[in-house]
């Protein structure tokens, strides 16, 4: 029966009866489920394809998939914007997100990977506790565009290393990864160039530093390192930790050390803390 009634209706038929279905047709709401199955880059492509697709690029129901669990919290501590909320617009809040976002004094900087929505924070030498660095005979302060807070803290000799800091968070359920990023060697402009000045690195070889992380639910990882590479900016894995609770402000500590006092060592730079997503490394 089935074969009779397709056999009796052709597509010459159809044609005649009225224009075939274009993909401008589509329900906006249809877009919108097919959108939800593409990461953020994809959405804005698709929303250049007609009317529908546009419309149901700006759903909020998409963006709010697309943002960390931990949305409200970030918007609340660390853009501290209550009107980003009051736009109604996940997407706006994804865009927002998605730019280098400073909090803490300028201290620290949040923002998330645009293809995943993954966090990346970065915390500034600024934030971090270092054994004499009101010192000016072991350590400054300087200023540079190499650096992602414009200052590195720069070690001009010591016998006893230790940097330490830590953050208070909440982060959405997953692995992260933490970094230390350091250059040997000072960098300064000349010419319109950045040179780097690697006379005064010394000490690195002998012995390898200790970086090391530990969280408030009872995590730690430990890494050494003898550092090399002068004037290439490296960030060295410090570890990872997991995050089970996403609702729970977690107290990431973690420290650069290297206490041996048999010998000086010195031309480092301290830039920052990294810890991102550990999906998302190598990603951007």
């Amino acid at each position: 029966m089935g074969a009779n009634f397709s056999g009796c209706v052709s597509d010459s038929e159809f044609s005649d009866v009225g224009v075939r279905p274009r993909l401008g047709d589509i329900p906006e709401s249809c877009a919108a489920l097919v959108l939800m199955y593409m990461d953020p880059p994809e959405i804005c492509k698709m929303a250049r394809l007609n009317r529908a697709f546009r419309g149901a690029s700006s759903a909020d129901f998409i963006w709010e998939s697309k943002l960390p669990s931990n949305y409200k919290f970030i918007v609340k501590q660390v853009l501290k914007d209550a009107s980003v909320m009051e736009l109604g617009k996940k997407k706006d809040v994804y865009a927002r997100l998605c730019t280098p976002n400073l909090f803490d004094n300028g201290t620290k900087e949040l923002r998330i990977n645009k293809r995943t929505g993954g966090i990346c924070l970065a915390i500034s030498s600024k934030a971090f506790r270092i054994t004499g660095i009101d010192d000016r005979r072991y350590w400054n302060y300087i200023s540079t565009e190499e650096a992602r807070f414009q200052t590195v803290a720069y070690l001009q000799q010591i016998w006893w290393l230790e940097v330490e800091g830590d953050i208070d968070f909440q982060f959405p359920a997953g692995r992260y990864s933490v970094f230390f990023r350091l250059q040997l060697g000072r960098s300064s402009k000349r010419c319109g160039r950045w040179v780097c000045n690697t006379e005064h690195v010394h000490g690195w070889d002998i012995k390898p530093v200790r970086l090391k992380l530990s969280t408030s639910d009872g995590q730690h990882a430990v890494s050494q390192y003898h550092l090399d590479n002068p004037g290439k900016w490296v960030l060295y894995p410090v570890g990872s930790f997991v995050s089970q609770n996403p609702k729970d402000v977690m107290n990431i500590k973690f420290s650069l050390t290297q206490i041996d006092c048999t010998h000086i060592k010195g031309g480092l730079c301290v830039d920052s803390v990294l810890i991102r997503n550990s999906n998302d490394v190598g990603k951007e």
